[in-house]
């Protein structure tokens, strides 16, 4: 395949060559994974969680205009649940879905709500269950907060570069934490060995062969964010949307709310990852799903994915309109930017994979054809997703030189 890949000031850039035009309809095969129905069902339920309010959608004006763009806005996921994450929508919702089908199974189907669960109605049954997963830290805090919340046991799976901040994160909900030799891919295969050898039940963001319907799940959870959005927005559509791939659950989500809900109208849609984990990027090179090996090391560690999850690429193999790969370095100079803004900007906590769409806008500017290619000029209408906040507050620190909470002082 004869792509032009832009690379330079700490990003590689290139479009899309089987993106479909912007009249393209969301189709029946995508509807087949995630749908109007799906999204529905998770904003019903999760929004009647305890401690559930929609996460703020900032608007930069003064950094909008040192790029040379009309407006910029930043979905803030540094207060969703406690968790400081995205994630929380997604793990926790399939926990809760487990959960509730298993209750169904034995009482003639009937689908207890999360109030019956809550109140241990059904402990009987929900005690004896254990979910587990593998984790870079925020999916699987989110599952352990899930399991916690509504009373089933959890044992999660970490590689071996995640900090001991984001052990201790997950282990503070409850969760047995066993850390594994390897990179996020290897400890993925090893959640689902030990699942499979114990009889419990992985809690996955990404599908595989004969695994499908949890992630699915997961994904459908993460639609209540880009609910969010489109209500904050007043419905109208931004022109660009920049989403951090990893194994493409959140971007995937992303997409198929936004085409479902603007259709002709959808932005843009670009999809970021670190250099040394870009599995998206080099599959779109050859048009079908590739393993990047290694130990994928980088400081964006919820990034750190080296293997596409398949429904996610069947959603964005023709959703994507451009991919691009990030360098570390612009994601911490984004992180500092996000803590002391110009002007009137609001102070935001963005942890190493929540700054990367501005780490994206700021290589980009410096670079003319990359601009150019992604289409950004003075009207365009940027949104990115702020997708954690200081998820391990000692990096933080050591990041920006000042905590979470000095910084919103």
């Amino acid at each position: 395949m004869n792509t032009q890949i832009l690379k330079g000031n700490g990003l590689a850039l290139y479009s899309n060559p089987i993106a479909v035009k912007p009249q393209e309809q969301y189709g029946q095969d995508k509807a087949a994974i995630l749908h109007h129905a799906g999204f529905d069902a998770a904003e019903k339920e999760i929004s009647g969680w305890p401690g559930y309010h929609p996460t703020v959608l900032h608007s930069l004006p003064r950094l909008a205009s040192q790029l040379g763009i009309a407006s910029l806005y930043y979905k803030d996921e540094s207060t969703r649940f406690g968790l400081k994450s995205f994630k929380a929508l997604g793990g926790a919702y399939a926990v809760f879905r487990l959960i509730q089908k298993a209750i169904a199974a034995k009482h003639q189907g009937h689908l207890a709500t999360p109030e019956e669960i809550l109140s241990g109605k059904y402990s009987d049954i929900v005690s004896k269950m254990t979910v587990t997963c593998a984790t870079d830290g925020n999916h699987g805090r989110s599952v352990a907060w899930g399991a916690q919340l509504f009373g089933c046991r959890c044992v999660i799976y970490i590689h071996a570069t995640v900090s001991e901040g984001r052990r201790a994160a997950i282990a503070f909900y409850g969760a047995e934490v066993l850390r594994v030799q390897g990179n996020y891919d290897d400890s993925v295969h090893h959640a689902a060995e030990q699942a499979a050898q114990h009889g419990w039940t992985v809690v996955s963001d990404t599908t595989y062969e004969g695994y499908r319907d949890i992630p699915i799940d997961v994904m459908h959870g993460y639609g209540v964010m880009s609910r969010e959005m489109i209500k904050q927005l007043d419905h109208q559509a931004p022109t660009h949307v920049l989403v951090q791939a990893g194994v493409g659950a959140l971007a995937a989500s992303v997409c198929a709310a936004f085409w479902q809900a603007w259709g002709d109208k959808r932005p843009t849609f670009v999809i970021i990852e670190p250099e040394r984990a870009d599995c998206f990027f080099q599959s779109g090179l050859v048009g079908k799903p590739v393993a990047v090996l290694g130990d994928l090391d980088t400081v964006m560690a919820g990034l750190a994915c080296g293997e596409v999850s398949p429904v996610a690429w069947d959603i964005l193999k023709h959703g994507i309109n451009h991919y691009a790969t990030l360098s570390d370095a612009r994601a911490l100079e984004a992180m500092r930017i996000f803590a002391q803004p110009n002007g009137n900007d609001p102070k935001i906590v963005s942890g190493e994979t929540g700054s990367t769409g501005l780490g994206l806008l700021l290589a980009a500017k410096e670079n003319a054809a990359a601009w150019q290619a992604l289409g950004l000029n003075a009207q365009s209408r940027v949104l990115l997703i702020g997708s954690e906040g200081d998820t391990d507050p000692v990096i933080y620190k050591e990041i920006v030189g000042r905590t979470a909470e000095e910084v919103l002082a």
